[in-house]
């Protein structure tokens, strides 16, 4: 049985995480290496190395918790609640998540991009398997006549869009409507609107 890890081996774990999270969104799993991980984290390549055997264990470690992180808004969608209640709080919290992890967003944007080799596995399975599990609660709501009848899929995927949008083009977005905007604020507005009309009976 392992040892557990001391408070400065958690810190530092933590510390060349977050460095490897600025350089893996920035360059991509490609483009990243692990000197440039070191130099952002503030540590030589053989403490970093003494945490983390290579560059894939690091990238793997921030994708399984990545993966958590951008499942829980959906799961937390109550098949008990009132439907279009659940799909507008969906919405803000996948909106709040583009806000608050922008760099969690690019990284996963740019994994999906390469073809998700080193997440293939887990889209398939868990992501897979609680999107089918939401779209029979959204089927279900659309069948009691709660919500209009739409792809449930398609759905989550239109919702996955508008939302991440504005983390993973946030240059794009922020140069289009110049200063004094608040986009996430503005964005919440403007999507709360589209999805009450769409989902009207």
């Amino acid at each position: 049985m392992p040892r557990p890890k001391t408070r400065i081996q958690l810190k530092n774990s933590e510390t060349i995480l977050e460095a490897a999270l600025d350089v893996f969104s920035a360059q991509g799993f490609r483009g990243a290496t692990l000197d440039q991980i070191a130099e952002v984290a503030g540590l030589s390549k053989p403490n970093l190395l003494y945490y983390f055997p290579s560059k894939e264990a690091i990238h793997q470690a921030l994708l399984t918790r990545l993966l958590d992180t951008w499942l829980d808004p959906l799961r937390e969608m109550d098949a008990n609640g009132d439907p279009v209640t659940e799909v507008m709080a969906y919405m803000r919290r996948k909106l709040e998540l583009s806000r608050d992890y922008p760099r969690e967003s690019r990284l996963f944007a740019i994994e999906i991009l390469q073809g998700a080799p080193r997440m293939r596995a887990a889209i398939e399975g868990d992501l897979t398997a609680l999107v089918a599990e939401k779209a029979r609660v959204l089927t279900t709501w659309m069948d009691q006549g709660r919500i209009a009848r739409l792809d449930p899929v398609h759905l989550v995927f239109s919702i996955w869009a508008l939302t991440q949008h504005y983390a993973d083009f946030d240059v794009q977005v922020r140069a289009v409507l110049g200063e004094g905007h608040d986009p996430y604020a503005e964005a919440g507005q403007f999507l709360e609107t589209l999805y009450a009309r769409l989902l009207a009976h």
